[in-house]
């Protein structure tokens, strides 16, 4: 039996849980989200607390079983705290700005980069660090993966755009080897 799965799931006051045919509906006071709910799976909401359980104990029924209930976890955090994701921007004359719904990073090219924030994402830059949050946890590590894809660190100086926690391997340069 999956650790994960036999977990309850405690409701806070304020958020709304709803199975409704093939998805869970989950409504808080930071908006709504939804995730599908598996036909192998039996969902119990009892007062402030939802169960997870299996109808079998078949491979896919096993395999489904603390995914979803991770799944609608996070669902119900999205939907009260919600989810950040923190990057830094190193570099000499590097920078970045919020200019509406849309990051515009200035990162060694030729031109700023604008990326475009999909709907449900906020950020916001405070020096050299951007921080993007949102209520679905899916979208906010997507969008900040995205964003780092536009200049990742690069191992000799550091430069470019990085997760607040992440570390970089630096190695030696040409005449770092040589003795």
């Amino acid at each position: 039996m999956s650790r994960i799965g036999k977990k309850e799931i405690e409701i806070p006051k304020g958020v709304e849980v709803k199975v409704a045919g093939e998805a869970l509906n989950v409504k808080g006071p930071k908006g709504a989200l939804e995730t599908p709910a598996h036909p192998k799976l039996t969902y119990e909401i009892d007062g402030s607390v939802v169960r997870v359980g299996r109808t079998d104990d078949s491979r896919l029924a096993r395999a489904q079983h603390g995914l979803r209930r991770t799944l609608l976890a996070n669902c119900i955090e999205g939907v009260t705290k919600g989810f950040s994701k923190t990057l830094e921007v190193i570099g000499v004359g590097y920078k970045v700005q919020v200019a509406g719904k849309a990051v515009v990073l200035n990162v060694g090219f030729s031109h700023p980069v604008e990326f475009p924030l999909p709907a449900g994402i906020e950020a916001k830059a405070e020096g050299n660090k951007l921080t993007i949050s949102g209520i679905d946890k899916q979208l906010v590590g997507e969008t900040a993966a995205q964003i780092r894809r536009v200049r990742p660190p690069e191992p000799f100086k550091g430069k470019g755009i990085k997760y607040d926690n992440e570390q970089i391997r630096r190695k030696a340069g040409k005449s770092g080897g040589k003795k």
